[in-house]
């Protein structure tokens, strides 16, 4: 845990934080102890300052022993960025690119290499790696890494990521590292002021038509289908528009195409936004991000280009229009929206993918790292299911529409439990729609002064419709596209036609009351 000492410690620049300086020292500890061909993995959230740390280790290793440090990543821009910060702690370092030559490297005694570089340069025996003591693999939760151990069976192997958890469930990081050290989490990074606090708002989104792919995550495709149908849309929009209007915005997509969707939609709608993706080109890319970090209330839709690599202070809100299977991600894509900058000491983060009841808050106490690197079958396998995790939602009225219904006490139905008496009872489970219907019509009443405006009300239900007719398209089931939307609107055409017989009747009877 941190002390106010490390408040104190706060600086800019090559100068280390209380925290990074215990790291570093465990990690030598290591290295004193430990065979010289040790694995071991250290973990830190996004924004702890990885790459300071691994770099001040660098810069030491040099200092106190004779052979040669390799840094590996698993993207062109790490690599640059690695080896500007390794240069800024005062070491002289070589990027392995295609052109690597052996008569190069005498001259070096770091080398930084994006990891297929690195391979297609050892095949072509373009490296000599006989005298690389250490190894260090940045965002090691990727498993492109893992084929190249084999060449360093006589190096000591420093693993650093945020989330200790293998990108894929068959080759867990615990059969690659011999031990996980775990570093500072984020709750204490955030009450110290390291990172800043992410304010939750979760969006509940059926998923159950969501295709689970080879890799573990959800496929693009059944992605798109989803997020670019205009519920989807429409939701998106109110969330902004809710939750982050006018503040510098990042959304992450799950596809190229609901990225233009989106991109569409904010432009259409009049907002400042642009689009990225990894077909960008890179002068392209270098126009549109300084662009997002010079405009105010700029916002940035992408899909995955984003998730590392980049690191934007400004940014005041992340919008998750994806659902993920993965924690890794999860985790990369809230904390971009991490960093300290200026005042902003906390950041909005838009829910659109059930990812918050999936995985927990970001920054949760109750990840126990130690036991995820060690059992991560068991953690991946407590995971609720998209049907579980519908099952246990609630609806919840947005507060601009709940003020249309002020003068109601209670504005929920409860279906799950309807459908349970009625059946007790032995009554049709039709009549659970019935009562849903004669609930609404209620609360349009309670809030109308004529049959009017109780008419105008009911477009505010909506989202509140929808979510009842799921729920009991479950408890039925049946929920064929077809039969849900016959169902959506046949429940409308009820309600209107029941405000209109009884409007009166029930003005009445809710008078007499009060």
């Amino acid at each position: 845990m941190l002390t106010t000492v490390d408040k104190e410690e706060r600086k800019v620049g090559k100068e280390l934080y209380h925290y990074q300086k215990g790291a570093i020292e465990k990690i030598f500890d290591c290295f004193e102890s430990a065979a010289e061909d040790y694995h071991l993995l250290y973990q830190l959230p996004t924004g702890g300052g990885k790459t300071v740390i691994f770099s001040e280790i660098v810069s030491q290793y040099l200092r106190t022993r004779k052979r040669k440090v390799l840094v590996m990543t698993h993207r062109i821009e790490l690599c640059k960025q690695t080896s500007s910060v390794l240069t800024e702690f005062g070491v002289t370092n070589k990027v392995v690119d295609s052109k690597a030559r052996l008569d190069d490297q005498k001259n070096y005694d770091c080398f930084v290499a994006m990891v297929e570089t690195l391979n297609n340069r050892l095949k072509d025996d373009k490296l000599d790696i006989s005298d690389i003591g250490l190894v260090i693999i940045d965002e090691a939760h990727y498993n492109s890494f893992t084929k190249l151990f084999k060449f360093f069976d006589k190096s000591f192997i420093l693993g650093v990521t945020a989330t200790p958890l293998s990108s894929n469930i068959e080759l867990p990081m615990t059969d690659n590292y011999n031990e996980l050290i775990v570093g500072e989490s984020i709750e204490s990074l955030i009450d110290n002021r390291f990172l800043a606090k992410a304010n939750m708002f979760s969006y509940n989104v059926g998923l159950t038509s969501l295709v689970v792919g080879a890799n573990g995550d959800y496929t693009v495709k059944s992605s798109e289908d989803l997020y670019t149908n205009n519920e989807m849309l429409s939701k998106l929009m109110e969330a902004y528009t809710e939750r982050c209007a006018g503040q510098k915005t990042l959304i992450f997509n799950n596809g190229i195409n609901t990225s233009l969707f989106v991109y569409d939609l904010f432009r259409r709608a009049g907002l400042p936004i642009a689009h990225l993706d990894n077909t960008t080109t890179k002068k392209e890319r270098a126009s549109i991000l300084k662009w997002f970090k010079n405009t105010p209330g700029a916002i940035l839709t992408s899909v995955s280009i984003l998730t590392t690599g980049f690191d934007e202070p400004s940014v005041e809100a992340i919008i998750l229009n994806r659902a993920t299977k993965s924690l890794t991600l999860y985790y990369q894509m809230i904390g971009r929206g991490s960093r300290i900058y200026k005042i902003k000491d906390s950041f909005n983060v838009i829910d659109l993918g059930n990812n918050f009841h999936r995985f927990g808050p970001w920054g949760s106490t109750n990840l126990d790292w130690q036991r995820i690197f060690k059992y991560p079958s068991h953690y991946l396998d407590g995971i609720l299911s998209d049907e579980d995790l519908e099952n246990n939602f609630k609806y919840e009225m947005p507060e601009a529409i709940r003020e249309s219904f002020s003068k109601s006490e209670e504005v929920n139905f409860d279906i799950n439990k309807t459908y349970i008496e009625s059946i007790r009872r032995g009554e049709s489970s039709k009549v659970v729609l019935k009562r849903s219907i004669e609930q609404h019509a209620k609360i349009c009443i309670e809030n109308s002064e004529d049959i009017f405006d109780a008419l105008t009300l009911i477009k505010l239900l909506d989202d509140d419709i929808e979510f009842r007719i799921n729920r009991y398209s479950k408890c039925i089931s049946k929920s064929t596209h077809n039969f849900l939307t016959w169902l959506k609107e046949d429940y409308k055409k009820k309600l209107r036609s029941f405000l209109r017989l009884n409007f009166d009747v029930i003005k009445s009877e809710l008078s007499l009351k009060s």
